[in-house]
């Protein structure tokens, strides 16, 4: 019996297990228990246990007439397993694997649910939100959103769902502003709109390039904001994210005191952070969230620099990170990555090089998509593009 249905099983006294030969099984009639084949053994749960007088002998003769009224006396003779303490349950599901986040010290699933336009491909607000549901449902501990996505409908959304699950996620969001007081004042708003007094994670949102950094770390600029909202617990703690400039986020990273950092890290190696940000961020031990997994499904599909999307999201989570962030616009989607999660195991290194050989022509083509990037909609794109 494996062990994790072995340790379930014994922690209720209500029904009972048996394990019994397929064949032995099926000629029993007895469909309405649950029933799991194991090879030519099945488990069988759900077979309600009779009541039991206290007398020991008289307990281990009920038992033995019970069984054989359900068909299985041959087979308790023959050998068959008797479980006496196993409740009810679902069939078992292996929880997804999770790695701490760096410095944090926390611990997360290794896939994140992106919040971003993929989230809001749900036009249905009961939809989106039963989608956000089953993903914590599914394990997902997650989340990441931002104010730039919809400005602020998608922090809405969250919200609704935080007001009664705020304790089962780790919560990041994004804000895009570059000066201190701009950024203090959206923060503010975006606490209100998920609905909780502080978020796990806070990001600046998107480093361009070197003018784009030299912006946020002036005197008054977004960095003097983001330091604050770490002293002021609005934020427990706080970090950059990238999508095209591996050597402008490893700059930012040997600077300054980062927790975490989220950037864009696929097969085709785009921007360089696999190269260059990566490791600066190893050393500190930040956490490290991957995002762009698919490059917005750029990478996806059969041909030159193209690859699957389990192949994808496997060679990303077999980097040195701690999750990886991915839109899934659709319940199918949603329950594709989550079981692609649940059998994880990581690329060897010549798996990992040939993953970078075959995505590698899509690399310059993804790197011109992603220039001024945006997972939108919003209404001032002028900040990602300044």
């Amino acid at each position: 019996m494996p062990e994790e249905l072995f340790s379930l099983s014994a922690k209720l006294n209500s029904f009972l297990c048996v394990v019994v030969p397929f064949r032995e099984w099926l000629a029993t009639g007895q469909t309405r228990s649950r029933v799991y084949k194991d090879g030519e053994r099945l488990l069988v749960f759900g077979v309600r246990r009779p009541r039991l007088k206290e007398d020991s002998v008289t307990n281990d003769l009920s038992r033995r007439k019970f069984l054989e009224k359900i068909g299985l006396g041959a087979a308790t003779s023959a050998g068959v397993l008797l479980f006496k303490d196993v409740a009810p349950a679902e069939p078992p599901t292996a929880p997804l694997p999770s790695r701490t986040l760096g410095r944090t010290g926390a611990k997360v699933s290794i896939l994140a649910f992106g919040c971003g336009s993929r989230f809001l491909a749900y036009k249905d607000e009961d939809k989106a939100q039963a989608a956000l549901n089953h993903a914590i449902d599914s394990g997902i501990t997650y989340l990441d959103t931002a104010y730039a996505y919809g400005d602020g409908e998608s922090e809405t959304r969250v919200g609704k769902v935080m007001a009664s699950r705020r304790k089962d996620v780790w919560l990041a969001t994004k804000i895009p502003d570059r000066t201190r007081d701009e950024f203090m004042r959206r923060l503010e708003a975006s606490l209100k709109r998920l609905q909780t007094d502080h978020v796990d994670l806070l990001h600046i949102h998107s480093l361009l390039h070197a003018d784009d950094l030299a912006k946020i770390e002036a005197p008054n600029g977004a960095l003097k904001g983001l330091m604050e909202a770490r002293e002021q617990k609005m934020a427990r703690f706080v970090g950059m994210t990238s999508h095209t400039n591996g050597e402008i986020m490893a700059e930012a990273i040997q600077r300054h005191d980062l927790d975490c950092v989220q950037m864009a890290l696929n097969a085709s190696r785009n921007g360089r952070f696999e190269e260059l940000a990566l490791p600066a961020a190893n050393k500190k031990n930040l956490g490290v969230i991957a995002m762009k997994v698919t490059g917005q499904e750029f990478l996806l599909g059969a041909g030159a620099g193209k690859a699957d999307i389990n192949s994808l999201l496997r060679y990303s989570m077999s980097l040195p990170v701690t999750t990886a962030v991915v839109g899934m616009p659709q319940l199918e989607m949603l329950e594709h990555n989550v079981q692609a999660a649940r059998s994880f195991s990581p690329f060897s290194e010549p798996e990992m090089e040939r993953m970078r050989q075959e995505v590698s022509p899509s690399r310059e083509g993804l790197e011109h998509n992603l220039i001024g990037h945006l997972d939108g909609p919003t209404e001032c794109p002028e900040m990602f593009t300044a």
